[in-house]
């Protein structure tokens, strides 16, 4: 590597490094991976669960889990139609609620996604795929997007899922349209700075990432039938990976398209969780971040929606199919162990799972090389319909959203 290669390649980890600092909140932790960096936690729990430091029934109706600050819980649903982000200090006093329009009320009612926080603006994005950024001070809307008028975007079967994703100046949105199918927007003005036709397809329920190389961002997510990288800086469509197992004849909205995983890449690899299609895949990524090679396919592991967690040379899931907790090879793909728990979400700390299934059990799981172990358990009974949420855990506070009730738990070590 000659010297203007390597001040390059240390600058842009550097602007990288920068950007990730303003990022304080956003879905599933600071790198979208479901790890939070959390330590000395309770081990196991009372069998009537940890002590409830506090909860709020009437965050209305709603999946998406919330996004904690150092000093405030912010939190979206959906009441009479009309979705609101509300924000409540950490005692669960509420300090003001704004309105960002018509929620999503069709199948599954409510809203789907987390607040993204960076710096003192919050970006919150609607079931019907609305974009609006608010003032963390006071909830003030400073701009919105309307995803169907301004972009010509296209519904999915059940509602835009997208958790915002900031990178520098830039937020992105999958509207799914035919020509601006992928968008970035400056993230201060909503003003549009590039669009991606990508294969004009609806969205795939996915929260993107970024993967930062040293000459090239690039933006990972899904549309119905692709997983895609787009050069973050210019739109263009880099590389896609197909979702194959639905053939072409029979493609239509709720028919293999529902991708709601966020992928993963580390060491020069991307891992994916399409349980709506291909799967669990592993892609080897080229040194320039401009090719893709296919590593491992297992239809086994087929989590929807509940996200996956690579510890080490280990990946672990919920399965739909067996409804199960597993954990395969990040080598090969194999499935080595499972936990006969349910299909759930997922989040790890200090070293503990914490597994959340649809049938409202809170799991504590203890990862290991040859065998995971189920230490505690117990139920959520407050809140209303599906079990879907995932856990978010801030300071020793485990918080779980179920539809119209936050519940938020002190699992601190005594």
């Amino acid at each position: 590597m000659n010297r203007k290669v390597f001040f390059l390649a240390c600058f842009m980890l550097l602007i990288s490094a920068g950007i990730q600092a303003q990022v304080v909140a956003q879905f599933r932790g600071l790198n979208r991976d479901g790890v939070y960096s959390e330590k000395n936690l309770m081990t196991s729990w009372p069998e009537e669960g940890p002590a409830l430091l506090w909860s709020n029934t009437e965050v209305g109706n709603g999946y998406g889990p919330p996004a904690i600050t150092s000093d405030r819980v912010y939190i979206t649903g959906e009441v009479d139609s009309v979705g609101y982000l509300f924000a409540y200090d950490l005692k669960g006093k509420l300090l003001w609620k704004s309105d960002y329009g018509k929620e999503w009320v069709v199948s599954y009612q409510g809203s789907r996604s987390t607040p993204t926080v960076v710096g003192n603006l919050i970006y919150v994005c609607s079931g019907l795929g609305n974009l609006t950024c608010f003032n963390e001070k006071d909830g003030s809307r400073k701009w919105s997007v309307d995803m169907l008028k301004d972009l010509k975007g296209r519904f999915t079967m059940f509602g835009h899922a997208e958790s915002p994703l900031i990178d520098g100046d830039q937020v992105f949105l999958t509207p799914g349209g035919l020509g601006n199918n992928v968008v970035s927007l400056n993230r201060f003005t909503g003003k549009q700075n590039w669009a991606s036709k990508g294969f004009g397809e609806i969205p795939g329920y996915n929260s993107p990432i970024m993967i930062t190389l040293p000459s090239i961002k690039i933006l990972v997510t899904f549309s119905a039938y692709h997983l895609m990288g787009i050069d973050a800086q210019t739109g263009k469509l880099l590389w896609s990976h197909e979702q194959v197992n639905v053939p072409v004849a029979e493609r239509k909205p709720g028919m293999g398209d529902t991708h709601s995983n966020s992928a993963y890449y580390e060491n020069g690899y991307i891992y994916y969780v399409a349980g709506d299609n291909n799967c669990g895949t592993k892609l080897k990524l080229s040194d320039d971040g401009k090719q893709i090679t296919q590593v491992w396919n297992n239809k086994a592991i087929d989590n929807y929606m509940g996200g996956f967690i690579k510890i080490d040379n280990r990946i672990y899931t919920g399965s739909e199919s067996k409804r199960s907790f597993i954990c395969a090879d990040a080598k090969t793909g194999q499935i080595s162990d499972s936990l006969k728990i349910g299909t759930g979400s997922l989040a790890l700390a200090d070293n503990m799972f914490y597994y959340y299934n649809q049938r409202g059990e809170m799991n504590l799981i203890k990862p290991g090389a040859q065998k995971m172990e189920l230490i505690s358990k117990f139920k959520i009974t407050a809140g209303t319909k599906e079990h879907f949420s995932h856990p978010v855990i801030k300071d020793g506070v485990l918080y779980i959203r179920h539809g119209k009730a936050l519940m938020v738990y002190d699992i601190r070590k005594k």
